[in-house]
């Protein structure tokens, strides 16, 4: 197990984090419940309809999310709207977007309903078997190395259980895209999520075909990667090059290197490597079958630091909900467990 590495974490190592903040409703909405107290009762449908179309950013999704046509959705946003007196949503051609009265909806209204949404699905435990739907974001790694093996196990175990896992790479807000829970490494846990760890310590590793290191000699120093052919990755969210990352002695490190190939996903970086294309810098996971078989080559190894293992992280209201709790102790981390090939 390797040192504990604080304050920094590689792209892979996205943050989660949710808004605890509280607000007092502004005066220019108190019409809005003078108008609007009647709602109480008559327009829940209503309201979630919006949430539905804020979220969702389109009336199109929406539409097909709830299960109606669009048209209708759009007539019932509109009579909302004029039952509140105040525009709820920008529409434009290409996009839909919350005004501020519909932003504060939002955040106000919008987990009330999904607490009730939780609440009712927890019903069906009280059924003889656990279900409910489970969504969860991961990298596409993490999903091929330590959700896919479990899955079959869990499913075969819990049938009426439905999981969703989105593969994204772009630091992804938990909360507010309704996931249940994202698989982060440790480092990047904030307080305000309850984490469960799923591995031990890793590190990422810079590789090479031997084909490639007979033309080109294999670098000492993380610098002279800069001599290199390297394939490289494009972050989601800013749009940059990762610059890979070392450490040793205490000395970080980071060096912008360049190549032929830009990827937004580690797998064809790894097939290129594999192809002799140029060097890479992946989780040791990734390619661990193949430096065990001579088909890659680690290099710079007293250069590549280890990270605290991948953890799955989740907001403390989760922990009541029966398919999520079986989730998670399926995917917990037990010590000795063999790595996945």
């Amino acid at each position: 197990m390797g040192e504990r590495l604080s304050g920094r974490s590689p792209i892979w190592g996205c943050s989660c984090y949710t808004s605890t903040e509280t607000e007092v409703i502004p005066k220019q909405y108190d019409h809005a419940h003078e108008k609007g107290s009647y709602m109480s009762r008559e327009n829940f449908n209503d309201l979630i309809a919006f949430l539905a179309v804020a979220r969702e950013k389109s009336f199109t999704r929406a539409a097909a999310k709830l299960g109606v046509s669009q048209s209708a959705l759009s007539h019932t946003i509109r009579l909302l709207e004029e039952r509140l007196g105040l525009r709820l949503l920008t529409r434009t051609t290409r996009s839909v977007t919350p005004t501020n009265a519909g932003d504060y909806l939002i955040r106000n209204i919008g987990p009330h309903f999904d607490q009730i949404e939780s609440q009712i699905a927890s019903l069906a435990e009280l059924r003889d078997a656990p279900s409910g739907m489970i969504r969860v974001t991961a990298t596409d790694d993490v999903i091929a190395y330590l959700l896919r093996p479990k899955m079959e196990q869990f499913l075969k175990k819990y049938p009426d259980i439905k999981i969703e896992i989105h593969a994204d790479l772009k630091l992804v807000d938990i909360v507010a895209e309704r996931f249940d829970a994202g698989i982060r490494l440790g480092e990047q846990v904030t307080k305000e999520m309850t984490s469960v760890p799923l591995t031990p310590d890793i590190r990422f590793v810079v590789v090479g075909t031997k084909s490639y290191f007979r033309k080109n000699p294999k670098p000492k120093v993380p610098h002279d990667l800069l001599k290199h052919r390297c394939i490289t990755m494009r972050l989601p969210t800013h749009g940059g090059i990762y610059a890979w990352e070392f450490e040793k002695d205490g000395r970080d490190v980071r060096v912008r290197v360049d190549g032929p190939l830009i990827f937004n996903s580690i797998f064809p970086v790894r097939d290129a490597c594999l192809d002799g294309l140029g060097l890479a810098h992946m989780p040791e996971m990734v390619a661990e079958k193949y430096i065990a078989d001579g088909r890659l080559v680690k290099v710079l190894q007293d250069w590549c630091p280890y990270w605290t293992g991948y953890h799955l992280c989740f907001p403390q209201h989760h922990q009541n909900s029966m398919p999520f709790s079986l989730f998670v102790e399926e995917m917990g981390y037990e010590a000795g467990t063999p790595s996945v090939s």
